[in-house]
């Protein structure tokens, strides 16, 4: 996408101009979305966008910009504008750029480019409104989209790295409304893949529809969720959100390196009680957050964070291993080439361990099984939170009783990593966006069941 003599020029002129590190980041990101609103095409969006984020390293600190244009003289004026805040002396030329291109691990059949019909993403999506709505007249509406997406992006550095990588996603999302009388609740799915159309293949779209309406339906006319201190069953697969936000975060070297996390001095002490594993994987195959290079240019990895309940590592990218002196572990990504890099989570979940959900659920005298998560807010540093939880259910006497309205969850991450007790072997992932200082990218949340010996619940009673 840039020439590599350009390139060179560019990264050359940077380190004249006193920069420690220079690199540039070249996207092209095409894409393509349908949605559907009550049996109709609603929208239909197509676009493309090209770039190029120049980040330079003048010791610790960083200065970013981007532009849309390959000239070599608006690339090196960008450069100038940035080095200009923190000159020095010149250093070196940078060494040859050899392009490496990454063998696909993360195969893709139906990219956009070979996909220019809308029919069959249509035809899924009605397939979906249609198992949604025959679940009951109380289905009032139902909402659908696909959105599919190309990335392709090449890195150069003044340490000689040149390499290109091409990125295919995909995503379908479902909402439901169910309405009895003047009371509606919602239902709502969105599962995804680092892959191309294809992935609908995997779909099964009237299970899809039926459990979106399902989850609406059980919420209307249910009971108020008790309020207090009790053990709770947070359910699998998009239940790994609450570790994602309050604890995946902190163990980010962004918030580690300002020492803005509560966990940044902690590493090699339990966290966590010892029947908690938790993994940061960039490498699993397809799935939504991982890739096979990071933005910067670095090969994915799985990455340990946390073993039999203690800090084994953070997530580190290359400015945040310069400053607390760990390894990187390809964790550094941004949302397009208008951000610079920073560590960012990937696929990143609590590991299967051997309790079953039955034996959770019979260990309860009286409290909440969380069956599906929602979103939530979070506290940056401490890791409060409060959750709330899009299908919930009383447990009592060992036994689950009636469904209840939406609750909430509040607590801290670092103690409710020490409140899990039992943790099941049914281990699911779940596809989200996450954001922050380096905008919005694809992550994977997940978790087996498990059980929270004590949190506070919000509910209505």
């Amino acid at each position: 996408m840039l020439n590599a003599v350009t390139a060179k020029a560019v990264i050359d002129h940077a380190l004249f101009l006193g920069a420690d590190f220079a690199e540039l980041f070249v996207e092209h990101h095409q894409t393509s979305s349908v949605s559907l609103t009550s049996k109709e095409v609603d929208k239909i969006n197509s676009g493309i966008d090209f770039g190029i984020g120049i980040r330079l390293f003048f010791g610790h600190k960083v200065l970013y910009g981007y532009t849309n244009s390959t000239e070599e003289t608006e690339l090196k004026r960008v450069t100038s504008l940035l080095a200009a805040k923190d000159k020095r002396e010149q250093i070196a030329h940078a060494g040859a750029l050899n392009l490496t291109r990454y063998p696909m691990q993360h195969g893709c059949t139906m990219p956009l480019k070979r996909d220019p019909n809308l029919e069959s993403k249509i035809a899924f999506l009605c397939q979906v409104d249609l198992a949604a709505r025959a679940q009951s007249e109380k289905i009032v509406q139902f909402i659908g989209s696909v959105l599919q997406r190309e990335q392709q992006v090449e890195i150069f550095n003044s340490e000689g790295l040149h390499i290109a990588d091409t990125r295919h996603y995909v995503r379908v999302a479902g909402n439901a409304v169910a309405q009895d009388g003047s009371e509606q609740s919602t239902g709502m799915d969105g599962p995804g893949a680092l892959a191309g159309w294809e992935y609908s293949q995997q779909l099964d779209a009237k299970a899809l529809g039926c459990d979106i309406a399902a989850q609406a339906l059980v919420k209307l006319n249910a009971d108020a969720c008790p309020s207090g201190e009790m053990p709770v069953v947070i359910g699998n697969g998009f239940g790994g959100v609450i570790f994602h936000e309050a604890c995946g975060h902190l163990l980010e070297t962004t918030s580690v390196a300002k020492k803005a996390s509560v966990f940044h001095d902690k590493m090699g002490e339990m966290i966590a009680h010892p029947v908690v594993n938790a993994v940061d994987d960039g490498t699993m195959t397809n799935e939504w957050g991982s890739i096979h290079i990071d933005d910067e240019g670095m090969e994915t990895q799985r990455t340990q964070l946390i073993k039999d309940g203690k800090l084994t590592s953070f997530m580190v990218d290359k400015m945040g291993g310069m400053k607390t002196g760990y390894a990187r572990t390809g964790s550094g990504r941004r949302q397009n080439y208008k951000f610079a890099p920073t560590s960012r989570m990937r696929n990143t979940f609590i590991e299967a361990g051997n309790s079953s959900l039955e034996e959770m659920i019979s260990s309860i005298e009286k409290g909440i099984y969380a069956k599906k998560m929602g979103g939530g807010s979070v506290q940056p540093g401490t890791g409060e939170f409060n959750f709330a939880v899009r299908e919930a259910y009383l447990i009592e006497n060992g036994k689950i009783t009636k469904p209840l309205k939406t609750a909430t969850l509040i607590s801290t991450g670092p103690k409710v990593l020490k409140e899990i007790s039992m943790v099941g072997k049914d281990m699911a992932l779940a596809p989200g966006m996450c954001g922050s200082v380096s905008g919005s990218v694809p992550t994977t949340v997940g978790q087996p069941s498990l059980k929270v010996d004590n949190i506070l619940v919000g509910g209505g009673n």
